[in-house]
């Protein structure tokens, strides 16, 4: 249940306060609305007379909410943006079965895109909506259902179904390094190019070749993609995922810097709230993707 009926404001009064809020005046919350300034006014009482206290307060020509109103429409606005992406969702997919899932960008890209169609062809009654995170959330403040994840399993919370190992390569553009290096230790006296997520992942790659190479420094970089354009562009060695680093040197715009696939500590996972009762939807998602792996 939501209460009693008289507590419900109307979506109009809402939209009017919310406007004025943002934009400080009724007058320009009239234009952005197609109404009359006197309709943003009418709407505004009619909301303070049904929750019994004034909201706005005027300051010469403008109008400001008051500290509880404020309050009042940053929690209005939440809902409003809810129930939007809610109406955008059933417009999206009229039979229902919607699944919003957030994405590591490169992984979901290049490991997960391809394989979605098939998803979609077994259950067409489910739309599949992709958003990127970089690092773990909150489920309960994201309007999201499950999560591709990456490293161990530190996501408080949460299901696991691996997907993955992760195998790097140390990556270069044609021509950038001097010499053909004699050993792995010779990569270290370039630019390296780090993941910000990942910041000792290079150190991790040199003790994996028996190599003690301790802090090194570089440039931090949010994504993989990123890091590869910046070593195709030769600003140093990159440290990419096979998938990656293998499209890339197919397309001849980077090289191996030193060896073969190195696997890395890490795994890659599904992830999906423990506690709430798991949507069908990402049920079926589970469920196909055993199949697959």
């Amino acid at each position: 249940m939501f209460g009693p009926r008289r507590l419900l404001p109307s979506i109009p009064s809402l939209l009017a306060l919310e406007a004025v809020d943002r934009l400080g005046s009724a007058t320009a919350a009239a234009e952005e609305m197609s109404l009359t300034h006197s309709a943003v006014s009418r709407q505004i009482k009619v909301l303070e007379g049904q929750i019994g206290m004034r909201l706005v307060t005027r300051e010469g020509a403008r109008l400001k909410l008051t500290p509880a109103a404020r309050d009042y429409c940053e929690r209005v606005r939440i809902i409003l943006g809810d129930l939007s992406q809610s109406t955008l969702t059933l417009r999206a997919n009229p039979s229902g079965g919607s699944l919003n899932l957030a994405i590591l960008p490169a992984f979901g890209v290049h490991w997960l895109a391809p394989r979605l169609k098939s998803f979609a062809v077994d259950h067409p009654e489910v739309t599949v909506n992709l958003s990127t995170r970089l690092v773990p959330f909150d489920f309960a403040q994201e309007r999201l259902d499950a999560a591709l994840h990456y490293g161990a399993r530190d996501w408080r919370g949460v299901n696991y179904l691996p997907l993955a190992d992760e195998h790097v390569l140390p990556v270069c553009a044609p021509g950038y390094l001097n010499a053909k290096p004699l050993g792995p230790a010779d990569l270290a006296q370039y630019p390296l190019l780090h993941l910000a997520t990942r910041p000792n992942a290079w150190e991790d790659w040199f003790r994996a070749q028996g190599v003690d190479t301790g802090s090194l420094p570089g440039m931090l970089i949010d994504q993989f993609s990123t890091i590869a354009q910046a070593a195709i562009h030769g600003m140093g060695i990159a440290l990419l995922p096979d998938y990656l680093a293998q499209a890339e040197i197919g397309r001849g715009r980077l090289v191996s810097a030193w060896g073969t696939p190195t696997l890395t500590a890490g795994h890659y996972y599904l992830v999906w709230p423990e506690e709430s009762p798991t949507k069908p939807q990402v049920a079926h998602l589970v469920e196909w993707l055993q199949g697959v792996v």
